[in-house]
């Protein structure tokens, strides 16, 4: 064993502490948004005027370093020797392999809505995501989904955009809706 606990040798036995210690990976994974977002808010331009003591750039700051903070101690309790315990629920067969059909379809349907959504705006893109997350989930009600994925889409829309007063981007609906 080296200063760091990794076997000496390459092969078999650093595969095998690697894949008990896989939890570090979850560990790198929140030092790089850790940093990731402290840097973007120490690096936030803020033009306004400021009324107290706390500004724009409090809250990021404060989770970045909770995040850096949270990966340092689970790198340490993996490192001497914490596991996480697998996810036993009634209606989880852990025994079953993971459904990438599902997972490629959710991801496909994510991605096509950033696309999508300037040009074709909210409403067109959202009624998209809800139907094809509903699609992905396994509801194969080809005559109610779209028109129930068309409403919430557009009830939300409505509901951002005038009661919220967030906009979002209407497409060629705009002048419609």
């Amino acid at each position: 064993m080296t200063a760091t606990g990794l076997p000496e040798r390459e092969g078999p036995a650093r595969r095998s502490w690697l894949r008990e210690h896989s939890e570090l990976g979850v560990c790198v994974l929140l030092l790089a948004l850790g940093a990731l977002v402290l840097t973007d808010a120490l690096t936030m331009d803020v033009e306004i005027a400021q009324r107290g003591p706390i500004g724009p750039r409090t809250v990021p700051v404060a989770v970045g370093i909770g995040l850096l903070v949270v990966a340092v101690l689970l790198a340490v309790d993996v490192l001497r020797g914490g596991r996480g315990e697998a996810e036993g629920g009634e209606d989880i067969d852990l025994s079953e392999p993971a459904d990438w059909r599902t997972v490629l379809l959710l991801a496909g349907v994510f991605l096509a809505t950033a696309v999508l959504i300037e040009p074709l705006g909210f409403p067109v893109t959202g009624a998209l995501l809800f139907w094809g997350s509903a699609y992905a989930l396994g509801s194969r009600h080809l005559d109610r989904d779209p028109l129930i994925a068309a409403v919430l889409s557009v009830v939300t829309y409505e509901v951002f955009d005038n009661l919220l007063g967030v906009p979002l981007p209407g497409g060629p609906l705009m002048g419609v809706l």
